[in-house]
């Protein structure tokens, strides 16, 4: 408990720090959201009364000042592009990219973990073999690469998957969370969800076969090297099944590093997927960042950053819980 309150309390420390450093990169950088008005044959004072608008006139200190002041409030502002509250482009945008993270880190444990383990008991040389060179080409090969693939066989040559999107534009559903896998559920909408299942199987795949290579690699080196252990020997020795060695004894031991690497691979998720959300036209966090990057769009920036800061260190506090769950040691210091 207190080491759950001892992060909990570091959590705002750390989005200070995040915010802050965002808000002067992003001024520190040559340039502003007004220069891009230039080529809307704005003239000067139209474009000095825009800039005043937004405070960008003031000096950078007052300006963090204001930031600060509506960070406090829970105001992150609102859109110099579009002119809707980045709160509401949060709404729209984060279930999407969190959805979509945690459905790959899924699909990424259960073909990684499983293969790691087939690889490191089986006596078949040819079968380690393989499993190795799959999960070596899953790594090396890019998430864009690997998505197209995906395209051409199950949507263009077989069609049984949409191409792009998150759901089938013809239907009607209700949005109460804005994960879709929630909502459908609660609402009883049974065909949205379907629908949503099959839009969101192949960019999860795509993200999900790329990181099952590491996970495979990962778990067959840990696997070999805790079999070796003298518990585990000691295991065998008592008459237990092999199953149960398996996983009493050395599965649990294995899944430290592995929960490790997926933890920060969820993090890195929920930066989102950048080119695969572009792939496929998923309508997450990472499109949304890049494109307020690229119009120097002040507060949708800090905002999305915030917000995958907020959702970082809390998937980092969740890995360090499972450790405690996973690893007896650790309740006993």
């Amino acid at each position: 408990m207190k080491y759950i309150v001892s992060r909990l309390l570091w959590l705002p420390v750390v989005l200070l720090l995040v915010s802050s450093a965002t808000f002067l990169t992003l001024r520190i950088v040559p340039g502003d959201p007004i220069d891009l008005l230039a080529t809307q044959q704005l003239n000067a004072e139209e474009m000095a009364r825009v800039r005043q608008e937004w405070g960008l006139d003031k000096p950078i200190s007052a300006q963090y000042v204001a930031f600060l002041k509506g960070l406090v409030r829970g105001d992150l502002g609102i859109s110099m592009t579009s002119g809707v509250p980045v709160k509401r482009m949060l709404f729209q945008r984060l279930p999407p990219t969190i959805e979509l993270a945690v459905v790959a880190i899924i699909i990424s444990t259960i073909l990684g973990v499983g293969a790691g383990i087939i690889s490191s008991v089986t006596n078949s040389q040819v079968l380690d073999a393989s499993i190795r060179a799959l999960a070596t080409l899953g790594f090396s090969m890019p998430w864009f690469w690997i998505a197209i693939m995906l395209i051409v066989v199950f949507s263009v040559e077989l069609g049984w998957l949409p191409v792009s999107g998150r759901i089938s534009g013809s239907l009607d559903y209700e949005t109460i969370t804005n994960f879709m896998l929630i909502d459908h559920i609660i609402t009883g909408n049974w065909e949205a969800l379907v629908s949503f299942l099959k839009h969101l199987a192949l960019p999860a795949l795509a993200i999900g076969l790329t990181s099952a290579g590491f996970v495979s690699r990962l778990t067959r080196a840990t696997m070999l090297e805790i079999l070796q252990q003298n518990y585990v020997r000691a295991a065998r020795a008592r008459g237990l099944r092999q199953r149960t060695v398996l996983a009493v004894h050395a599965l649990r031991n294995a899944l430290l590093p592995i929960i490790t690497m997926q933890g920060l691979q969820l993090g890195a998720l929920l930066g989102g997927a950048v080119i695969t959300e572009m792939v496929f036209s998923w309508p997450g966090a990472g499109r949304l960042l890049i494109d307020a990057i690229l119009r120097r769009d002040y507060p949708v920036v800090q905002g999305t950053v915030i917000a995958i800061a907020f959702f970082y260190v809390i998937t980092n506090m969740a890995v360090d819980l499972l450790y405690y769950a996973v690893d007896p040691r650790l309740r006993r210091e």
